[in-house]
């Protein structure tokens, strides 16, 4: 399947402002992917097809992993939109024919994030945060820090998911946290400064 077959029939599953945050986030990634050297189509098919699993919620979510024998941790199971990510893998793959081990993996992280990520997870992580239609305290900084520092961004980015997090009362994942201190490391020890 290609971008265009992908998109015409992903904008039959998804709601408009979903469908036009997915487009958005294509578009952003596409901007980063070029910036860092990475896989422009790639970067898109991930971007496009991030949150192809957002349909799923609560029971559905629970029920859609145990039928492809994901194993959700106590945290997803209570706040089930984090299995996103998994289902739009599993979406991804058998719905739309996406077989690269890459694509699929920025598909599966972009909510959480995890340690050790590479440019292409970094990116759809990234550009789902700071797409156009996203508007939150300190939104432009990581604008700014998306096309300088991938990691400085991503420390932005977590850092802003934690302090939600916390201010809402959820439970905090986990891999969030992982996210924040792995890309925060890697600023240290190439002596970059976050401003």
């Amino acid at each position: 399947m290609n971008i265009n077959e992908i998109i015409n029939k992903l904008k039959n599953e998804l709601d408009e402002f979903r469908f036009r945050h997915s487009v958005n986030v294509m578009e952003v990634s596409a901007k980063l992917a070029k910036k860092y050297g990475t896989d422009i189509e790639k970067a898109k098919i991930a971007g496009i097809l991030h949150d192809c699993g957002k349909n799923y919620k609560k029971e559905k979510a629970i029920e859609y992993i145990e039928k492809i024998g994901y194993e959700a941790d106590p945290i997803e199971l209570t706040h089930t939109p984090l299995l996103h990510g998994i289902i739009g893998q599993h979406i991804a793959q058998v719905e739309y024919g996406i077989t690269d081990p890459e694509i699929l993996s920025a598909i599966r992280w972009h909510t959480t994030g995890k340690a050790g990520m590479t440019t292409l997870e970094k990116i759809i992580y990234v550009a789902d945060y700071i797409e156009p239609l996203r508007n939150f305290e300190n939104i432009e900084n990581m604008r700014r820090a998306a096309f300088e520092n991938l990691d400085m961004c991503i420390v932005l980015c977590a850092e802003s998911t934690i302090r939600y997090i916390l201010n809402k009362g959820f439970l905090l994942h986990v891999k969030t946290v992982e996210t924040r201190n792995h890309s925060l490391s890697v600023l240290r020890n190439s002596n970059e400064v976050i401003g």
